[in-house]
């Protein structure tokens, strides 16, 4: 790794390619390794290099690239709460995608850079519904097994059901069931609602509540990445690109988490459901350096 490291550098520069080259090409305890040939080789920080010479959209995405996935995420999460107005999504990803483990280790790192607990912070700067779901939810350790009650999955879809019937979205039970229950019972539990409702949970969910409250679509959020995460990540990646001028944020947080997980599976759902690759989009939407860094992840050079 410090052979790599010191390709990085050139007349005492951060060399750009170099950075695609390598950085996107290596798992990320590679990039650690690197980081620390690199502190060794040249005394100081690699992160705090990149941050002084990159700039932009590039340098964004290469920073939340070479930070370990917790320690990424936690940056993400704090940056989603300092918003004016909290990004609610990018706080449910985090609790709803990660694993118990993993949405852990995010809340170790999150204390350990910020001083204070992921919770805490997400309390602070929410009110109302929004504190009682987001809370409960980065607070969560669900269990990981794949055992299924099916008569527990009933009970609880139509409690779930007469909570929407009702439109007492914000009754405690639905924030206990979406916080506390494992994926897998979760899912029996969305499989049993549409089953005996003929309809999705979500698309019930479409249009109740308070109409100025966003309340409704912080559920249906919830259940989407719990339910079937690939499929959500696509409609963000396709609602990014979509709007009149791309969400650079979105685009970037979607490729960056998921290229070491499940990136691969997110591309193939693009593909079927919009008949164009992801690649092909994304190398006409961005440019530069960003453009290039984008498409080492996604697997094609440009």
């Amino acid at each position: 790794m410090l052979k790599l490291s010191t390709r990085l550098v050139k007349d005492g520069g951060l060399m750009k390619k170099g950075i695609i080259s390598i950085l996107g090409h290596r798992t990320a305890e590679q990039r650690q390794q690197i980081r620390i040939a690199y502190q060794d080789l040249h005394q100081e920080d690699l992160v705090k290099r990149l941050e002084s010479e990159l700039s932009g959209d590039f340098e964004k995405a290469v920073y939340r690239w070479i930070l370990e996935p917790a320690d990424r995420d936690a940056v993400l999460a704090h940056v989603a709460i300092k918003k004016l107005s909290p990004d609610y999504h990018v706080i449910i990803e985090i609790a709803c995608v990660r694993s118990p483990e993993e949405l852990l280790a995010v809340r170790r790192a999150y204390q350990a850079r910020y001083k204070r607990s992921l919770e805490e912070d997400v309390a602070a700067h929410t009110a109302g519904d929004f504190r009682k779901l987001l809370v409960a939810l980065v607070s969560a350790f669900r269990y990981a097994g794949g055992e299924i009650n099916e008569r527990l999955a009933k009970s609880e879809a139509d409690i779930l059901h007469d909570a929407i019937k009702d439109k007492a979205l914000n009754h405690d039970e639905i924030i206990r069931i979406l916080s506390t229950r494992s994926k897998a019972q979760l899912m029996a539990t969305f499989n049993r609602y549409r089953d005996e409702h003929n309809a999705s949970i979500t698309k019930k969910l479409l249009g109740e509540g308070d109409q100025n409250s966003e309340f409704p679509a912080a559920l249906r959020t919830t259940i989407r990445c719990i339910n079937n995460s690939n499929k959500y990540f696509e409609k963000v990646i396709r609602n990014a690109i979509k709007r009149l001028g791309t969400d650079e944020d979105a685009l970037t947080r979607v490729i960056i988490t998921r290229a070491e997980k499940d990136l691969k599976e997110i591309k193939e759902i693009y593909y079927n459901r919009n008949s164009v690759s992801l690649d092909h989009v994304v190398a006409k939407d961005t440019s530069g350096d960003y453009k290039a860094f984008l498409l080492t992840l996604l697997g094609k050079e440009d």
